[in-house]
């Protein structure tokens, strides 16, 4: 999840963000609409499976808050995603 949100998250800000506020076709691009709600969905995901794993790995509530937080930044996700993936093998 924090992958395919990490994804979604640079799209948002590298493709989305400009459309909306340089090319102004937020109205008129269906496409756009549709990134926006399918990573708006997702992150709803992204969230339980972070607490999720916060609960079963015994993180603190600080570092399940942070694991959380980084879904919202394009680059935070795919960092956490190989810490976690080397702290739990």
């Amino acid at each position: 999840m924090a992958i395919v949100c990490g994804v979604l998250s640079m799209v948002l800000w590298f493709f989305y963000m400009p459309a909306k506020y340089l090319f102004h076709l937020e109205r008129t691009q269906p496409w756009i609409i549709w990134i926006t709600q399918t990573h708006g969905f997702l992150y709803i995901f992204y969230v339980l499976a972070a607490l999720q794993l916060g609960v079963k790995m015994r993180k603190s509530l600080r570092e399940t808050f942070w694991m959380i937080l980084a879904g919202t930044l394009p680059v935070a996700s795919f960092i956490l995603e190989r810490r976690i993936v080397k702290q739990s093998s």
